[in-house]
């Protein structure tokens, strides 16, 4: 539960990150968003897809 929560939390800090002023200046430069946002967005999906993925294959060894 800890990791489905704190994985919802990286989401949604980074997408708000990348809505943020200084991605918007780098998207404009670069054309990619911050390396900040992006990766607050990854560990976010990876930590909800491993909090989710616990359940599961504990259920399994049952």
């Amino acid at each position: 539960m800890i990791l489905i929560a704190t994985g919802a939390v990286l989401l949604v800090m980074g997408l708000l990150a990348m809505d943020s002023f200084s991605s918007d200046m780098s998207r404009f430069f670069t054309g990619t968003p911050t390396d900040k946002s992006v990766w607050m967005f990854v560990l976010g999906l990876v930590a909800m897809a491993v909090g989710m993925s616990g359940p599961v294959l504990a259920g399994r060894k049952r």
